[in-house]
């Protein structure tokens, strides 16, 4: 797996042993749990939400590890009203505009993916128009990696059920 604390909460999740490679998401990697306790602190009602990419520090500072797909989901049936959120900071704006009642605290301002913020609409709109760049692979290639990939899907399938 390419991320180590995800490959930890899968293998929690699925009782299984995987080999993983010693990479990590940087930006996941910069949310701090004493950033956490601290929000929590102040907002002791405040239901703190992570992604499973953060450090095992910091999801157990959490009261839920929950994918971004997932955390779309709880937000709408919780009721609690304020949530902490320990992923990247363009997660919020989703939250917000999908539950306008509710307040979302993002858990570290370092939150920001440098990658993402590279995709702009212009970016997107020119790939959709021009179909490029492309990624060219030969067919010995596609063979090989798409019994990882199913097992990847069917994994992710059984794991967060989304």
């Amino acid at each position: 797996m390419p991320d180590k604390w995800l490959a930890r909460v899968v293998a929690q999740k699925l009782n299984r042993k995987f080999i993983v490679w010693d990479g990590y998401c940087p930006t996941h990697a910069r949310i701090l749990p004493e950033n956490i306790a601290k929000l929590k602190s102040v907002h002791p009602d405040a239901v703190a939400m992570v992604h499973p990419e953060c450090t095992e520090e910091v999801c157990a500072q959490a009261d839920e590890v929950l994918s971004t797909g997932q955390m779309g989901g709880f937000v709408k049936k919780s009721a609690a009203s304020v949530f902490i959120v320990g992923t990247e900071e363009g997660m919020l704006h989703k939250l917000r505009k999908e539950n306008p009642q509710k307040t979302f605290l993002l858990a570290d301002a370092n939150a920001v993916c440098p990658n993402m913020k590279k995709i702009t609409l212009e970016k997107l709109a020119y790939s959709l128009e021009t179909l490029s760049p492309q990624v060219v692979l030969d067919a010995d290639t596609i063979k090989a990696a798409e019994k990882s990939i199913r097992a990847m899907v069917e994994i992710t399938k059984k794991i967060w059920k989304e």
